[in-house]
């Protein structure tokens, strides 16, 4: 059994915790060669007397080297390296704030660009920040590349980019190994890889683009869903109250589709969640209206049903999204990108 007096160091003094630091060095040793495969390592009581450690900080650590498959233990003999780290797949932690068909699409297309050399994890943290700070704490150090999508919400249910501490966290991050994607925090510099959408200035040029077809609307009304579960960025809402005054079109925003609305011919809807959309086309219809003729539907974001329905959409391109964060991967670019984002016309207006 390798003697790791001369192989593993900790610092007292680094505020990296310190079972962190034990995942760290056997890690590069097995990269260097100094553990190799099969090989036995000192157990936990072991480490923890000769190196002045807590059972628990040697158990943490074993642990996290267990879930990564690092490292084996058999019952009645101790453990064990179980794979060479340096012959490995190139490893990424993909943080998503939440499941929907929207980031879902960005995740496939990322995983079909990578391909079958790179390995990803998937964890959910539902716009909480201390989900992800506890995620990228338990994880830190044990990926080649951490992939984050920064939503948050705040105590009150309001969308937030990001707060202090998790500024610190991404910072803490080699900046090679970090992508941004769907959102753009500036503290972390230009030298990190972000794929980002701009929420004001892509609503505000899309709906310039449809102006034509708006100009024969008498009101603009937003539908931003208020103190959801999962927030949407306020930027959307100030991009749409940007275009309506700069280009004089009267406009209101509600926070949902109400059952029986006061449905006026003239007015244009645009609507974020997909109930939304569903309880107005409903609506249109029970109330003999003609969608594109007396009242006006855009919905943000696309989906391949809206496009079967004929509903005209503005939407950033998912799937570029998703190539592009992985272009940047393999590449090794760290490059600031904004996405493509698109009005699509398809006659609901």
């Amino acid at each position: 059994m390798i003697a790791f007096d001369n192989i593993i160091r900790i610092e007292n003094d680094s505020r990296i915790p310190k079972y962190q630091q034990l995942v760290q060095c056997i890690i590069e040793n097995i990269e260097r060669g100094y553990l190799t495969i099969g090989e036995k390592i000192p157990s936990i009581n072991e480490v923890s007397e000769r190196f002045y450690l807590s059972r628990d900080t040697v158990e943490k650590a074993y642990n996290q080297l267990k879930k990564q498959k690092i490292i084996l233990s058999v019952k009645g003999k101790g453990y064990y390296v179980a794979r060479n780290v340096s012959q490995s797949q190139v490893k990424v932690l993909f943080l998503l704030n939440k499941l929907s068909n929207y980031k879902l699409r960005i995740y496939n297309s990322f995983l079909e660009s990578l391909g079958s050399t790179t390995k990803v994890d998937l964890h959910l943290y539902h716009c909480d920040a201390k989900i992800m700070l506890k995620i990228l704490e338990e994880n830190m150090d044990a990926y080649d590349y951490y992939v984050v999508m920064p939503h948050f919400k705040d105590d009150n249910l309001r969308h937030q980019n990001v707060n202090d501490q998790v500024i610190e966290a991404l910072q803490a991050i080699p900046s090679e190994k970090l992508v941004i994607m769907d959102n753009l925090i500036p503290e972390l510099g230009e030298n990190v890889a972000s794929i980002y959408q701009d929420f004001k200035g892509d609503i505000y040029k899309a709906l310039k683009e449809g102006i034509a077809r708006l100009k024969k609307y008498e009101k603009l009304v937003l539908v931003y869903p208020e103190k959801v579960h999962y927030p949407y960025p306020s930027e959307i809402k100030c991009g749409f109250q940007k275009f309506c005054i700069n280009h004089n079109f009267d406009f209101e925003i509600i926070p949902t589709i109400y059952p029986e609305m006061e449905l006026e011919t003239n007015d244009a809807y645009i609507t974020i969640e997909e109930n939304d959309l569903v309880c107005l086309i409903k609506q249109i219809r029970d109330q003999k209206f003609q969608m594109g003729e007396d009242i006006g539907v855009i919905s943000y974001n696309d989906t391949p049903l809206k496009e079967l329905l004929g509903i005209t959409v503005m939407s950033t391109n998912f799937k570029v999204m998703g190539e592009t964060a992985a272009y940047m991967i393999k590449k090794h670019k760290h490059e600031v990108v904004k996405n493509v984002f698109n009005f699509i016309d398809r006659g609901s207006i």
